[in-house]
């Protein structure tokens, strides 16, 4: 059909070149059967998403000729229909709105009342026409529902149907938080009139939060599988737009549309990406957005949705950054925390996602729980699909033997790939190209071979994906738990055994200590000269107890920023709250928490006191953290971290006495291939008097050095086997490597271990 273009009222050029674009775009839409009418808001992301020259235009100007594009385009219809209506033998039809409509209206009514016959284009039907129309309109209904609303339903496209790809039994280590949200949803969501004849309201909305890869979507998708309920899944992201109140717009229909299809289960993921809080928001959509949720949400009442619940879970793994209206009661009234996965839960996760395999009997899940330390569900996820990839290349393996072995001989190449693959092959003298080739040719002969009973999947798969897995805690910057034993630790037996009591034993049995009255162990310092193993004691405690392990350098949590430092040490809690049990090193304290006193600036006294704080866990529970911290300088932190329920056990780690070093020297000696300890290397430890333990490391370091210089003086390349160090070679050591700490520094700290009363 051709349009008139009314070139009286679109006389610029930027007018023109609108009206064409909108044209087009409507004819389009006209092929699909969409003639509805286009919105301003259309016409304009229509024009900001193409690559013409109109996108380029300023805003003010091209918001201008869109709306006369618009005006010129609708008095074109109504000039249209009106010469519909005049022309001879035309078909009665609905008055169209507006001021058109209402002359023709006043036209009809006056030839009606004057008996004068009423024009084509009036509003008066004969009774057929009428129950014709009637009809129509009875076929087009659905379920009761006008065409118009089931149409905008469909334009909308908010899928609401029910997650159907998981459950709870693909989810493991979830029990108890599954039994609470169940115990919170199941009432309301299957005899919601309990509540409505109590008057009471059920929960509104539930915040899943927790580090990345904990499952807290994937909890959501199930958790709507079991209940067998409507769901709607929202990414947080999608609901911004660039139109101003467009987003508040998208929130309000995706809530009237789980208002409709009550009892409904409403998700959000990445909720913090939206609802920032309102004082530190860059844009005022940011709190809009906040509002129109706050305000969405509140709206939610069993009164206000027909008696039928709606319930919203939202999945954050940053809850601080919400705004605080969220976390109350009668909307985000629940907080369920999904935790880095213990040992026993990793073991759960791992057996749930291969509990559909053909496994061999020497799988053994407990040693790869064990082996899989600060791995959230993802990671896990990871290392299945790694281990699947490592059984499918030993499968290839074994067949491209089988194609190696294969004569192709003994049938000629019938077709003109093979023809043509086999040219190839000769042609190409590469071997590598020759093999692969020969195992596609195997693959395609043998579709039929059952593969199930070979790909059976062993324990040494598991092995060989496991170096190919980082952990997600490992990624965010803080170690898991580290490879330090106690067998790598010379000497300090009394420590050892100190360490067991007060920290191992807690953790590996805490059932025994809570009956006991004891909740949470206290922390631990180790204080001393440098290089005595103070960092290596700590290591071998979070070994020994499988506990995650966060390690802090003193000064990495300070910010010259004011409020900074003490946010990095409320979020390294956070964090540490999440990956229970843990156990966080500060190293160098002194540098952290120096003494509260005039000397010190303002700033570090809140650093002091935010930690403080934590240690006695104020607002959130310190169970499941211990706390060992490590310095040299024990006589400028300030006294409030020493006092008991902080950091109460003093362990002084001093310099190793004449047995001591000979029990270290011979620990670091193990390392060396083909050493064979002899009483001249007794004699060697004792006679390195005030040695620490790193000093001793850097002799044997030198002695190695030596014996490489022996063997090759020149540089020039020797076996590995031909070069080994003697005893000679760390009596050259011995003359190079001086000890660290003097006599005045020893005398300084026995007079603060007298001083501290660790004598």
């Amino acid at each position: 059909m051709a349009h008139r273009h009314r070139g009286g009222r679109l006389a610029q050029g930027l007018d023109r070149e609108v009206y064409t674009v909108v044209r087009k775009i409507m004819d389009e839409r006209a092929q699909y059967g969409d003639d509805s009418r286009m919105s301003f808001a259309q016409v304009y992301d229509e024009i900001r998403g193409s690559n013409s020259s109109l996108n380029r235009r300023p805003k003010k100007l091209l918001e201008d000729s869109i709306e006369r594009v618009l005006d010129s385009m609708r008095g074109e219809e109504a000039d249209e229909e009106e010469e519909a209506l005049d022309a001879p033998g035309a078909a009665p039809s609905p008055v169209r709105a507006g001021t058109n409509g209402l002359n023709r209206s006043i036209v009809g009514a006056w030839s009606t009342a004057t008996g004068v016959p009423a024009r084509s284009g009036s509003v008066t039907q004969n009774p057929a026409s009428k129950r014709d129309q009637k009809e129509k309109d009875r076929e087009r209904q659905v379920n009761g529902e006008p065409v118009a609303k089931r149409r905008k339903t469909e334009k909308s496209g908010i899928d609401r149907s029910c997650p159907t790809h998981v459950s709870f039994d693909d989810m493991g280590g979830i029990e108890y938080i599954a039994e609470e949200l169940i115990r919170l949803l199941a009432l309301p969501m299957e005899r919601p009139d309990y509540f409505t004849t109590k008057r009471v309201q059920p929960t509104r909305g539930i915040l899943l939060h927790g580090p990345p890869g904990c499952g807290k979507t994937m909890l959501a998708n199930a958790l709507a599988a079991e209940l067998q309920v409507n769901f709607i899944s929202i990414s947080a992201p999608s609901i911004v737009s660039g139109m101003s109140g467009e987003s508040e717009k998208t929130l309000r229909d995706h809530f009237e549309e789980a208002k409709k299809c009550a009892p409904c289960l409403m998700f959000i993921d990445e909720i913090d990406a939206v609802t920032p809080k309102r004082e530190n928001a860059q844009r005022e959509m940011e709190k809009r957005i906040v509002a129109q949720l706050l305000t969405c949400m509140d709206d939610l009442d069993l009164v206000k949705t027909n008696g039928k619940p709606v319930v919203v879970l939202a999945a954050t793994n940053r809850l601080d950054s919400l705004d605080p209206g969220l976390r109350r009661g009668g909307r985000f009234d629940k907080e369920i925390l999904m935790p880095v996965p213990t040992e026993k839960v990793r073991e759960q996760i791992l057996r749930s996602l291969t509990r559909d395999w053909d496994l061999s009997e020497d799988v053994d899940f407990t040693i790869l729980a064990r082996r899989t330390p600060g791995c959230v569900g993802a990671d896990l996820r990871d290392l299945v699909d790694t281990t699947v990839n490592v059984a499918m290349n030993r499968y290839l393996d074994t067949i491209q033997e089988s194609a190696t072995q294969d004569n192709e001989s003994q049938r000629p190449p019938t077709t003109e790939m093979e023809i043509d693959s086999q040219q190839r092959s000769t042609n190409n003298n590469n071997p590598v190209l020759q093999r692969s080739r020969k195992l596609l040719a195997y693959l395609k002969a043998h579709k039929q071979d059952a593969i199930s009973e070979t790909t059976s999947t062993t324990m040494s798969d598991f092995l060989s994906a496991l170096p190919q897995i980082q952990p997600s805690a490992l990624r965010e910057g803080f170690a898991t738990i580290p490879n330090t034993s106690f067998s790598d630790v010379g000497a300090l037996n009394f420590h050892i055994t100190t360490l067991r009591n007060t920290l191992i034993n807690p953790i590996l049995n805490p059932t025994l200590y809570a009956s006991m009255g004891i909740n949470s162990t206290a922390g631990i310092l180790l204080w001393g000269p440098p290089g005595n193993g103070k960092t290596l004691l700590a290591k071998a405690v979070a070994n020994a107890s499988h506990a995650n392990f966060i390690s802090v350098k003193g000064p990495e949590l300070l910010n010259k920023y004011v409020g900074e430092s003490e946010r990095s040490v409320r979020t390294l809690f956070s964090r540490a709250r999440s990956s229970v049990p843990v156990i966080i090193f500060f190293d160098e304290l002194d540098a952290l928490v120096p003494r509260r006193d005039g000397a010190n600036s303002e700033a570090s006294s809140r650093v002091v006191n935010t930690l403080l704080t934590e240690l006695d866990g104020v607002g959130a529970s310190r169970e499941g953290i211990y706390i060992v911290a490590a310095t040299n300088r024990p006589d400028i932190i300030d006294p409030a971290m020493l006092r008991p329920g902080r950091l109460e056990t003093l362990l002084y780690v001093g310099l190793p006495g004449t047995n001591d070093r000979v029990e270290i020297l011979r620990t670091l000696t193990k390392r060396l291939r083909s050493f064979a300890w002899t009483d001249a290397m007794n004699k060697i430890a004792q006679d390195c008097v005030r040695f620490s333990g790193a000093d001793l490391e850097s002799l044997v370091r030198q002695a190695s050095f030596a014996a490489i210089e022996r063997c090759a003086p020149n540089g020039e390349a020797v076996a590995p086997e031909a070069c080994k160090v003697t005893v000679g070679d760390f009596l050259i050591a011995r003359a190079k490597v001086q000890p660290s700490v003097s006599e005045d520094e020893q005398f300084r700290f026995t007079l603060l271990q007298k001083e501290l009363g660790t004598a």
